[in-house]
């Protein structure tokens, strides 16, 4: 089991790193033309404008969660905010966001599954992204019920401790801060990671791209049909 351990969580992070930095910028490189979200929202608007707010909102307020949470050092907080305090924070806040997001992709996903237009136009990429998104949320939600079984915060420096180790390249080693805690959050690690090396061949590639030259752009000249 411990050999499995440093597998998933010790060598398997360096990997997921590689594959989405490599084949991110591979797919920037040879495909720009695929670089889009594909958006379906001229085929069907229903309930989209608020599903799509719902998701997205959701999504980057864990997602900077996340970020902010994992890779700050204790020692630039502890000073504010006590480990304790800032798991009952992440608890409130994330379970918030999280069901927003949860809301929001589950009609995402059963407007992509449901309507015969949209499916048509659907990839299996595209399907298989939006499904695994929400069960990766509803793992998300399902970490708060051993969470609340400890929240002296010790558990939330482990992951810490461990996302930090990530990127300071300590090596497979690393698996020892999560070796004890509960299977809920390695499926949920396990799944971010893999969400990681799916990210360049999907549509979520669209994350990446902010419309910053819109704003240096040329104005377009349109005129009126004589």
């Amino acid at each position: 089991m411990s050999y499995i351990n440093t597998l998933l969580f010790g060598i398997y992070p360096y990997i997921a790193l590689l594959v989405l930095f490599v084949g991110t910028w591979a797919r920037y490189d040879h495909g720009q033309f695929t670089w889009k979200a594909h958006s379906s929202q001229m085929l069907r608007k229903k309930n989209m404008v608020m599903a799509s707010v719902l998701f997205h909102v959701g999504v980057l307020v864990i997602f900077f969660g996340h970020l902010v949470g994992l890779l700050t050092p204790h020692w630039a907080y502890e000073w504010i905010i006590t480990p304790g305090q800032k798991q009952v924070m992440a608890i409130l806040v994330g379970g918030i966001a999280g069901v927003m997001a949860i809301i929001g992709g589950g009609m995402l996903a059963w407007r992509r599954m449901t309507d015969p237009r949209v499916q048509a136009s659907s990839t299996f990429a595209d399907n298989m992204i939006i499904i695994i998104l929400v069960v990766q949320l509803v793992l998300g939600m399902l970490t708060i019920l051993p969470t609340m079984g400890h929240l002296d915060g010790s558990t939330m420096l482990k992951f810490s401790a461990w996302a930090q180790g990530v990127f300071t390249l300590e090596g497979s080693g690393i698996a020892a801060y999560i070796a004890d805690v509960h299977w809920i959050y390695k499926a949920h690690i396990f799944l971010g990671l893999t969400i990681f090396v799916l990210f360049p061949f999907t549509r979520l590639v669209h994350m990446l791209s902010v419309p910053v030259e819109y704003f240096g752009r040329k104005y377009q000249v349109v005129r009126k049909r004589a």
